[in-house]
């Protein structure tokens, strides 16, 4: 079944994330994962408000923990760390 990796992220380092994000698209892609929505209008109904949210459809569950865990990605998320507040979760999709 394919699933959603969902971020909510508050940027506290423009520069440093940048390169997070230069190097984390290339590293989803490697894993079969595509963006649906990447930084779009939103409207916040409940919860922590965070201003950048992303949403990317991967081919299984297994797939989007696999990107996570790659080494590709990681070296891209060690530039999101100290640089952003965030929370991340992959869900299955009923398709």
């Amino acid at each position: 079944m394919p699933a959603l990796w969902i971020a909510h992220v508050t940027v506290t380092d423009e520069e440093a994330y940048g390169k997070y994000a230069k190097l984390a698209g290339p590293a989803i892609a490697a894993h079969g994962g595509s963006f649906v929505a990447r930084g779009g209008r939103y409207v916040q109904l409940e919860g922590k408000d965070r201003p950048r949210n992303v949403v990317a459809k991967f081919p299984s569950v297994e797939e989007a923990v696999a990107c996570y865990h790659s080494d590709a990605y990681q070296e891209a998320l060690s530039h999101a760390r100290g640089a952003s507040e965030r929370e991340l979760l992959v869900v299955e999709t009923s398709e």
